[in-house]
């Protein structure tokens, strides 16, 4: 009962995403609206961490299976983008070249925050 309690929270979330992207007139995918709703409920304490932590985790684990099907459609529709091959590579890499930039920046301001605190205590 404790996932399926979990998987209602994170589908409810989810739903309310959808819904908000039908409704509102702005150019953001419910994707991003479900992780700000997610965010916001988390940092008030509406939802706990607890509440959601196994679905998630089992969720992050099986998401390479998650992108199959994406995959197989971007594979359908090769003749459609077999003249931006180029661009399209060039995108992806430097795209995947920024995120982990980013992301190595932040993890090393949060390492370097993280030991400024455990030096003062």
């Amino acid at each position: 009962m404790k996932y399926i309690y979990q998987m209602g929270i994170i589908g409810g979330i989810s739903f309310i995403a959808e819904a908000l992207y039908v409704l509102l007139p702005f150019p953001v995918p419910a994707s991003v609206y479900g992780l700000i709703i997610l965010l916001v409920l988390l940092l008030t304490g509406v939802v706990k961490l607890g509440q959601v932590a196994d679905v998630a985790d089992w969720l992050l684990k099986i998401m390479p299976l998650l992108f199959i099907g994406p995959s197989v459609g971007l594979i359908k529709a090769a003749d459609a983008v077999k003249g931006q091959i180029l661009p399209l590579i060039v995108m992806c890499v430097l795209s995947t070249v920024g995120v982990m930039a980013v992301t190595s920046v932040t993890a090393q301001c949060l390492i370097r925050r993280k030991k400024g605190k455990e030096d003062v205590q």
